[in-house]
């Protein structure tokens, strides 16, 4: 367990720096009405506010006026310092969370990230007591319901690979698999938008429009044109756009059982292959691992590639041990015959700096082909086998070696039925 402080206070009173109105949002978490949670943020800049109106499920005007009281509420103070005098604090930014008050208090950052990450950890913690597996993944669906989790750590691809035109967006980053399935916690998407291009990611270029917020992006005054490319203030540039701004998403964002599990690495040692099926363990093993490797160059002081854990690919939210998330996931795969993929967005041929980085429409087409038609290729695969067993029978007749045995070997290397 997390020992969480009690609130902290300000450093000034309120009336220090005079605050004509603050914003309210009422909205809902986990599009699963059955387990939706209704909460409320209050916060002292209108940024705040349409963040969170993008971020959160946005209720209809007659949930609205029948809201009543909240489940939890975050109270976004971040213009103000907290006391670094206080006891527990250590600096002037502080996010606390009280699970008792159902409260959240943010002070000394306007970071508004804060915000819907706090509420993530918070289902990290109602969810599983419900026997619900909370997940920080993207999710798709095919047109035929069959549907996927993509999981992966900031920069594996997460957004991108689950946000495809031809399957139906569930949503890009928070998820519950519950007894009715898999539904999306959240009401919008946070997209990373460094290099970002109409040509590789179209449905994300289109969503950046009037209501989407912008994070750490450079843009020309006159035209407000923005430079994507441009990375003078961080690499972590950020798109917030309501889930109804792709095209395809399917709202209300729920979903059948989970079919396929893919986790993402971006491998920058350029040692994973570029797809790998696992099993029951390895997929456990490499979900509670949480692997991807920083690459050099992105950060300072970091001179070759560094490999990164977070277990669960989302230590920073989870509220249990670790294994609690992974034995619900494995009873959620076995009960509902999911299969575990690995997949590499890093680096082949050679870490970073003498390999190639994987070209994203070459891990969209090992995507496709894990989402395909699995009876087809089944019965491809049966027939080419009865084919090879068919003109190897010729050969069978024929002793090779002293005995028997070398024979047998070797016919029993061929395709098995």
């Amino acid at each position: 367990s997390k020992r969480i402080p009690k609130c902290a206070t300000t450093t000034a009173p309120l009336s220090a720096t005079p605050i004509h109105q603050v914003y309210v949002n009422d909205q809902f978490l986990n599009w699963d009405p059955e387990h939706r949670i209704k909460v409320r943020i209050v916060s002292a800049r209108a940024y705040h506010s349409l963040f969170m109106h993008n971020m959160c499920i946005r209720p209809t005007p007659k949930e609205l006026e029948e809201f009543g009281t909240p489940d939890f509420t975050i109270y976004n103070a971040g213009l103000f310092p907290c006391n670094r005098y206080t006891h527990y604090m250590t600096s002037s930014t502080s996010i606390d969370i009280n699970i008792a008050r159902k409260e959240m208090v943010i002070l000394g950052t306007q970071y508004a990230g804060e915000m819907k990450k706090g509420l993530f950890g918070l289902m990290h913690y109602l969810m599983p007591k419900r026997y619900i597996l909370s997940l920080h993944s993207g999710s798709n669906m095919g047109k035929d319901g069959d549907v996927a989790l993509f999981f992966g750590l900031s920069g594996t691809g997460k957004t991108t690979l689950s946000t495809y035109q031809n399957r139906y967006l569930i949503g890009d980053d928070e998820h519950c698999w519950s007894e009715n399935g898999v539904s999306n916690i959240e009401g919008g998407c946070y997209a990373k938008c460094v290099d970002l291009s109409k040509d590789k990611e179209p449905d994300i270029w289109n969503a950046i429009k009037f209501g989407t917020v912008l994070e750490n992006v450079v843009f020309d005054e006159h035209t407000r044109e923005v430079d994507f490319s441009d990375k003078s203030v961080t690499e972590n540039t950020r798109a917030a756009y309501p889930i109804e701004y792709i095209p395809n998403a399917k709202i209300p964002c729920v979903a059948p059982h989970a079919k396929n599990v893919i986790l993402l690495a971006c491998d920058a040692f350029g040692v994973l292959p570029p797809v790998s099926k696992l099993n029951l363990a390895q997929t456990m093993y490499h979900f509670i691992s949480g692997y991807t490797a920083l690459v050099a160059g992105t950060e300072d002081g970091i001179k070759e590639p560094q490999a990164t854990f977070s277990a669960c690919f989302g230590a920073a939210f989870i509220m249990m041990p670790p294994t609690k998330y992974a034995a619900m996931l494995a009873e959620k795969m076995q009960k509902h015959g999911a299969t575990g993929w690995l997949v590499n967005t890093g680096w082949s041929g050679g870490s970073h700096g003498l390999g190639n980085r994987i070209k994203l429409a070459y891990t969209r087409k090992i995507i496709d082909a894990i989402q395909s038609d699995k009876k087809t290729y089944q019965d491809t695969l049966l027939k080419l086998a009865s084919l090879f067993k068919k003109n190897f029978d010729g050969f069978t007749t024929y002793k090779i070696g002293g005995d028997q045995k070398l024979t047998e070997e070797i016919v029993s290397a061929g395709p098995i039925f």
